[in-house]
């Protein structure tokens, strides 16, 4: 690398707004715990220098400032191609999400996320299973990843469903799942998925229930979060507003 494109790189500016580039909010955000990244070079794909030196606390930080830019309608103009490219031959996600199969939520639309920046499974429920959870452990433990986050939204048909008790193949097993968070949900009110108060605090429940079926179920994932090596957290994501609700479980 030759002196001048050092140079150019020094002076990124260290508050441009983009999820996971060196001078953009990987910088302003990620200096409260590991220190400012404005020396690395600019990149269309998260690198594996640049996810190292973010800790899970600046990640979930970072996620919440694309869903704001979602929200109030900030987005970043990506170059999906230059994104596409960039990571071509390899890929350091900074976190992986367990979310809903619900076309209205995709989750890297609503934290405005590029290619490369996370692992996503999906599934009706967001609900874990012995795949997911291999899934989630070859992210963290071999991938890298440093944020498990359990993603559940308003309105969900899956919760609806398991409050129904419907049944349709292989989908009443899967719902079976979500059950328990029904019967665990405190609520004073109509107990029926036309209530969608009901409905949320269900979602919001299943999604406390789930992760703590993550803790219990993966060994691998509890330990990791015990030696600070990873955090495990919740969302609900708000199809009226377009805002998460990010919170610890």
């Amino acid at each position: 690398m030759s002196p001048q494109h050092k140079a150019c790189q020094c002076l990124e500016h260290p508050h441009r707004r983009n999820f996971l580039q060196a001078s953009g909010a990987i910088t302003a955000i990620a200096f409260v715990g590991t220190g400012t990244l404005s020396s690395l070079a600019y990149a269309d794909a998260l690198t594996k220098a640049q996810r190292e030196r973010l800790t899970p606390d600046a990640i979930l930080a970072l996620l919440k400032e694309g869903n704001k830019r979602f929200y109030t309608g900030k987005r970043q103009d990506h170059n999906f191609l230059a994104q596409q490219r960039a990571s071509a031959k390899g890929q350091y996600p900074a976190a992986v999400l367990l979310s809903c199969v619900d076309s209205r939520a995709s989750a890297e639309t609503i934290m405005d996320l590029r290619i490369g920046d996370v692992f996503n499974s999906r599934v009706a429920g967001n609900v874990e299973s012995p795949d997911i959870l291999g899934s989630m452990e070859f992210a963290c433990k071999l991938a890298g990843s440093k944020v498990v986050l359990v993603m559940g939204h308003t309105g969900c048909g899956a919760i609806k469903g398991a409050i129904d008790n419907a049944e349709l193949g292989n989908l009443t097993g899967l719902l079976a799942k979500i059950k328990p968070a029904v019967e665990a949900t405190t609520y004073t009110g109509e107990r029926t998925s036309k209530n969608y108060a009901f409905v949320d605090a269900v979602g919001r429940k299943n999604v406390e229930m789930t992760i703590a079926n993550i803790r219990k179920d993966s060994p691998v994932l509890s330990e990791m979060e015990s030696s600070g090596s990873i955090k495990i957290a919740g969302a609900m994501y708000n199809l009226e507003t377009g805002v998460m609700d990010f919170f610890a479980a």
